[in-house]
């Protein structure tokens, strides 16, 4: 008797990924044009754009897992979580319009209660809109899934850099209008589609009953709403709930992480702090500095981001095969050293060139191959012991680093100069060397792809 394998519905899941386009075309502007509004429009400080820029991910750290358990409570004719994404998305883009209304008017009092009702308004759909996927994907094929899910956010990334590109103009004081327009088009097209295409409780019906047709238990699909994406929000609180970071309840398991990996662990969470402190105060901070110390006006700084962001995209596929031939520590090793001698290079570079096109690239490829290998890493180290804890560690000190980075950053950025930037950047990426050079456990070779689009599934 033939055995009858699911197979994902790749039309499908291309929609679903629509809520995730619209999200990260949002995230990529709000890095990149919120500090140049709040430094050339209000003239506030560094520090004090920094203080905000950390705003989001402070919110994220309370909305996120709040909003998350509530879509998996509701349930309306339009299903869990379509409620809230088309709720939130309209919210947002309301909130998206009046912040340039706020800008165009240089009023600074509208544009903060604006921006921290933006920043609520997309709490509201983010994690539902993560959720998404996995509340529609059978269990085995959401690997396959996920990786859709981050081309798609890709896509959203490289539309919103091209048109900061051909919308940002020159000057103290540009009009973003038709930018935060464009952006906000983007975000109703994408969820329009989605909304119209995707009716999410006949599909999760369907694929009941698909799943039930090919003598799959009940037991997987109910499964479902577990997803692995949400672990961001849901690891948190399960951190918490356990008894802290490192196994203080591990009697419950059975099964104590024994003293060498939990080292290790320490190692590598700090490793984790080290390199996102490092690369998102460049990525946060890249927009001013390509200004101040590059002369670059406009939206000309978008083209280094975009060549990172295609260049780690097009890099996941060889990462993965690298990383399955010499294992996930030495390739993350070699990440980190790409990163830090083009972080020691930008040190030296006075003026914008083409040849920094090369850097960035190289950047995006350095930060791909770290982001394909350490999430597994976390789950290799935590076998035996509660995984999905570990899981909210990881993004609990990734994000911890992303509060703490703009503010620092940003406070040597005014105080000192805007030339402490890459130096920052490089002492944090050499200080995550030493410290994953420390790591002894968890550094598998993962198996070979199945498939091309597998090595697009990683954590961000």
């Amino acid at each position: 008797m033939a055995i009858i394998i699911m197979k994902l519905n790749y039309k499908r899941t291309f929609l679903i990924g629509l809520a995730f386009l619209s999200i990260s075309a949002f995230w990529q502007m709000y890095d990149n044009i919120i500090p140049l509004i709040l430094q050339g429009t209000f003239h506030l400080g560094e520090t004090v754009t920094g203080v905000i820029m950390a705003a989001d991910n402070v919110l994220a750290l309370f909305l996120l897992p709040v909003f998350g358990a509530l879509s998996d409570r509701v349930d309306t004719k339009m299903g869990k979580r379509m409620p809230f994404i088309v709720g939130g998305t309209a919210l947002a883009v309301i909130f998206l319009m009046l912040l340039s209304v706020a800008d165009r008017k240089v009023n600074l009092l509208l544009f903060v209660i604006t921006l921290f009702a933006l920043l609520i308004a997309m709490g509201l759909y983010r994690s539902p809109a993560v959720a998404l996927m996995p509340d529609l994907t059978p269990n085995k094929l959401r690997s396959k899934g996920n990786a859709v899910i981050n081309l798609m956010g890709a896509v959203g990334g490289v539309y919103t850099l091209l048109m900061i590109k051909l919308l940002t103009w020159k000057g103290e004081h540009p009009d973003y209008f038709p930018l935060f327009a464009s952006v906000a088009m983007l975000m109703v097209a994408s969820v329009g589609i989605l909304f119209v295409t995707i009716q999410e409780k006949k599909v999760k019906a369907r694929i009941e009953e698909e799943i039930r047709a090919l003598g799959e238990s009940n037991e997987e699909f109910a499964h479902i709403g577990n997803f692995e994406d949400m672990e961001e929000q849901k690891g948190i609180q399960d951190t918490k709930k356990e008894g802290g970071l490192f196994g203080e309840n591990e009697k419950e398991t059975g099964e104590s992480m024994p003293l060498p990996v939990k080292r290790s662990m320490y190692f590598l969470l700090l490793s984790i702090f080290l390199w996102f402190t490092a690369y998102n105060a460049v990525t946060t901070a890249f927009s001013r500095y390509t200004k101040v110390v590059w002369k670059l006006e406009g939206g000309g700084f978008a083209d280094c981001l975009m060549v990172a962001t295609v260049a780690a995209i097009i890099s996941y596929v060889p990462i993965g095969n690298i990383s399955s031939r010499i294992g996930r520590k030495k390739t993350i090793l070699g990440g980190i050293t790409l990163m830090s001698i083009c972080y020691f290079a930008a040190i030296f570079a006075n003026a914008y060139h083409p040849v920094i096109n090369i850097a960035f690239a190289a950047i995006g490829i350095g930060w791909a191959a770290i982001n394909v290998n350490s999430y597994p890493m976390i789950v290799e180290m935590g076998k035996g012991s509660y995984i999905g804890k570990f899981t909210g560690t990881y993004y609990t000190f990734s994000m911890t680093a992303q509060i703490v980075t703009p503010v620092l950053s940003g406070f040597l950025l005014e105080n000192v100069s805007y030339r402490t930037l890459f130096p920052y950047a490089l002492t944090f990426s050499a200080a995550a060397f030493f410290t994953m050079c420390q790591v002894q456990h968890g550094d598998t070779r993962p198996d070979k792809k199945k498939s091309m689009l597998e090595n697009f599934d990683v954590d961000d």
